[in-house]
């Protein structure tokens, strides 16, 4: 009990001792009670926290950056978000990858842009189509070339490397790199956020993927159904999280924290028999 509720009881116990005796027993006891009652009440009230409903993730405003584009295919794998293969994942062919930054150590992955080419009339595709890309991979710096002849991706610069069948929607080939203006927007996913699980028993890593909302996630949790009290995984690198704690053997809940500050958790996906490699859907955030 806090030291608040003690003084409200101490108060309430002088009070009721210092009424005259000629009062009977039964209406003492019967305003004692309501007051504690009422007392009880504002503790309960003042003390327990109110559920935090944060808005659904929107978007954010437009900045300016350049693109290019790489030879991008049905085999395209992830790279340094971990993500397995974005075809086969559902991602296709509309993400990116992000120069250092934007992809913030893996922080970034997952997260969804618009982008648009401007300012380059004989470049970009007249109308100022729009990409809606997901961010899949990092663009690494390449500090033996200048930022502006060819080291792209090199700090401070903000840049999209994108697939070349995706960039050709708003830019011409010959091209090459285009000036763009881009912002962060919902991420619009179908079905529930993806928890694929590897590892052995010493080593649990999940990947994270298919996210709505915000689409990056800052934080992964996991509990099971009878020992694993919940636990904090550590981000291995991209979207993969890691725990040395034992999972084998119970029911998972995994819960998700994007860069909103929104939770999304799933209870019970996986079940006691899950085994490693397999992959099991949850609660996605609502879009």
């Amino acid at each position: 009990m806090s030291i608040t509720m003690q003084s409200v009881l101490v108060c309430l116990m002088f009070f009721i001792g210092a009424l005259p005796h000629v009062h009977v027993h039964a209406d003492i006891n019967s305003a004692y009670k309501r007051a504690v009652h009422h007392a009880m009440g504002r503790y309960k009230r003042n003390s327990v926290p109110h559920k935090n409903h944060r808005p659904k993730f929107h978007a954010g405003p437009w900045k300016n950056a350049h693109a290019t584009f790489y030879d991008g295919g049905s085999g395209t794998f992830g790279g340094a978000c971990g993500y397995d293969d974005v075809v086969k994942e559902g991602y296709g062919l509309q993400t990116v990858a992000l120069s250092q930054a934007l992809f913030n150590n893996g922080q970034s992955c997952g997260a969804c842009f618009e982008i648009k080419c401007v300012d380059d009339p004989q470049w970009c595709k007249p109308g100022q189509p729009s990409l809606l890309v997901t961010a899949t991979n990092n663009c690494p710096p390449n500090y033996n070339l200048p930022a502006d002849n060819g080291g792209w991706c090199n700090p401070p610069r903000e840049h999209f490397d994108i697939a070349r069948p995706v960039f050709l929607q708003i830019a011409e080939y010959k091209g090459g790199i285009v000036p763009v203006m881009y912002r962060r927007i919902p991420c619009q996913k179908k079905g529930g956020i993806r928890f694929t699980i590897s590892g052995n028993p010493y080593f649990n890593e999940v990947l994270v993927w298919n996210v709505g909302g915000a689409g990056d996630v800052t934080s992964l949790q996991v509990k099971g159904s009878d020992k694993l009290k919940w636990t904090a995984m550590r981000r291995l690198w991209g979207q993969k999280w890691v725990t040395d704690a034992m999972m084998v053997g119970e029911s998972l809940t995994f819960r998700v924290r994007a860069s909103d500050g929104r939770f999304s958790t799933s209870w019970h996906v996986a079940p006691k028999n899950w085994q490693f490699g397999q992959t099991f859907e949850g609660k996605n955030f609502k879009q």
